[in-house]
């Protein structure tokens, strides 16, 4: 099981103003704190600018202890993992200086290409809507994906030049305030307006997208751990004869099961992180991947199940954590990165090629 690594402090924090930022739709100041000092948004500012550097294990592993104490904020540093990761692969120095400047710095990103570019003296104006944007709301920068004539750029906007249209209405993972960001010719010099790569780097794609995956891993675990405290508790299951939940042989199965499922998906989680640092992927390994992925979050969202079975209607309590959890990993496991049926679909493709 991953261990938190953070100060117990701030892991403190995140979990005791989890319940604030879910019912704000944006991380509680507090949090966003106690994530800036726990190297949250750090993580993928290279290190010669300040940063971690950090490989895919490490993200993965900082993404599930922080999602563990808040999903919605650790969803945010991966979104920030994400974004950086996309511009260290993609600007030059003159505008890698500028995001980095803090290296701490938010970021947001969207790789829709939601907006177009239009030519303008010193660079291009840029106009367009991007739903979805994770953390926009306390972000510093967003990256975010451009139709610059035939080609799909990446431009780098400050989030001041930007309006917020706050669409984000969810029944989980409300505490991310996935917006749409909002640009009306907001003028980008040259040096921010840069092609996606192609191809695609492989391992950069498996990091991103375990960016998703890690904090969905971590909310898992943390609803393990309400579970775990009512086992510690005088409470016994109503309508039964046992004085304790530990008593009952079936509650110990389903608590076994869904601890099994939790486990099986941080494992599968920390191995293709490893993968990723291998840094030995093709584009071909991409759709076997994929279902791994897929069965990860689906083994998060089955283990809910049986937690919340163990823990009945009162689990669905809005004072109750184990709802919050609840949400968050169904709505954040449906993210496309994480689609099971696109994920089998594609895999089949890929072992049957077209004749």
């Amino acid at each position: 099981m991953i261990q938190f690594t953070a100060v117990e402090h701030e892991r403190e924090i995140l979990a005791g103003h989890a319940a604030r930022t879910d019912q704000q739709g944006r991380p509680a100041p507090e949090s966003l704190t106690a994530a800036r000092k726990a190297g949250a948004f750090g993580l993928r500012t290279p290190a010669s600018y300040g940063g971690a550097g950090a490989g895919a294990v490490h993200v993965a592993r900082h993404l599930a202890e922080l999602g563990r104490a808040c999903p919605a904020t650790a969803w945010i540093a991966g979104t920030c993992a994400t974004g950086k990761t996309l511009a260290a692969r993609t600007f030059g120095d003159e505008a890698l200086r500028d995001l980095y400047a803090d290296p701490d710095a938010l970021v947001c990103g969207v790789g829709f290409p939601g907006g177009r570019a239009e030519r303008a003296a010193g660079g291009v104006r840029v106009t367009g809507r991007w739903p979805n944007a994770s953390g926009c709301e306390d972000a510093s920068w967003a990256v975010l994906a451009v139709r610059d004539g035939d080609t799909v750029a990446l431009a780098l906007i400050p989030v001041t030049d930007l309006t917020i249209d706050r669409t984000w209405r969810m029944a989980g993972m409300r505490g991310t305030g996935s917006h749409t960001l909002v640009a009306e010719r907001v003028p980008v010099p040259a040096a921010r307006l840069v092609p996606v790569p192609q191809p695609a780097d492989p391992a950069d794609r498996l990091l991103i997208q375990l960016t998703v995956l890690g904090p969905v891993v971590g909310a898992a675990r943390g609803a393990l751990d309400v579970v775990a405290a009512m086992f510690g508790s005088d409470r016994k299951p109503f309508m039964s004869a046992h004085q304790r939940m530990g008593d009952s042989p079936g509650a110990r199965l389903w608590l076994a099961d869904a601890t099994r499922l939790v486990d099986r998906a941080e494992r599968t989680m920390l191995a293709l992180a490893a993968t990723a640092d291998a840094g030995e992927l093709t584009g071909a390994d991409g759709p076997r991947l994929q279902t791994d992925l897929a069965d990860a979050a689906r083994d998060c969202r089955a283990a809910l199940d049986l937690m919340l079975d163990l823990h009945g209607a009162s689990g669905f309590a809005t004072t109750n954590a184990l709802q919050r959890h609840w949400r968050d990993v169904a709505v954040g496991s449906r993210h496309p990165h994480l689609n099971p049926y696109l994920a089998a679909e594609n895999y089949g493709r890929a072992l049957v090629p077209a004749r």
